[in-house]
């Protein structure tokens, strides 16, 4: 295996991780709670959905080829509105990641020193890919925060609970030298 070849696999499983941890928060969400914001001045968990959904179908679709900032996108528009259902929102939702899996798993080594336009601003594809990891765990970060200050003492942990860590490093050494024996 080539270092090319490790670092777009690498890349595919940090993008899933980060789909997983906001799945994983916006199923503890009621539609409601999906379009409560803080404050006038701050996005819901829908919009940011909307938001990171129309940037992942401008950015991935046709991403070698034109910019990724597609002239059909009207970002501003990605902040206002909501959804009539939560199956609508998931929809969008789905396709945002549907076209970044799609064409990240399309690429390969020689691919990624290839020169790549976002906004006229040229970018090799690792930089593009590594700007579009930012973006997302940015506003993944905002949806886990979001429902967390919604759910309160209701929120299901999506990852190692508050005072079990130690349980949890014991238990992937168990985990680990099983596999290793």
């Amino acid at each position: 295996m080539n270092l090319g070849r490790v670092y777009l696999n690498s890349v595919l499983d940090n993008f899933r991780n980060m789909k997983r941890t906001a799945d994983g928060a916006m199923e503890q969400l009621s539609l409601e709670e999906l379009h409560w914001a803080p404050g006038e001045e701050s996005n819901s968990v829908a919009l940011i959905v909307k938001h990171m959904a129309g940037n992942m179908v401008s950015r991935w679709t046709d991403f070698l080829t034109t910019d990724g900032e597609k002239p059909s996108r009207n970002r501003d528009e990605e902040f206002e509105g909501g959804y009539v259902s939560r199956e609508e929102m998931m929809a969008v939702w789905e396709k945002g990641w549907e076209t970044l899996f799609h064409t990240l798993g399309s690429l390969n080594q020689e691919d990624l020193l290839k020169s790549v336009t976002i906004r006229t601003e040229p970018h090799s594809v690792v930089q593009a890919i590594e700007r579009q990891a930012y973006h997302l765990s940015y506003h993944t970060g905002q949806i886990v925060y979001l429902a967390k200050q919604i759910k309160a003492s209701d929120w299901k942990t999506l990852t190692i609970p508050r005072g079990k860590s130690k349980d949890y490093l014991a238990s992937m050494q168990n985990r680990f030298q099983k596999e290793g024996s």
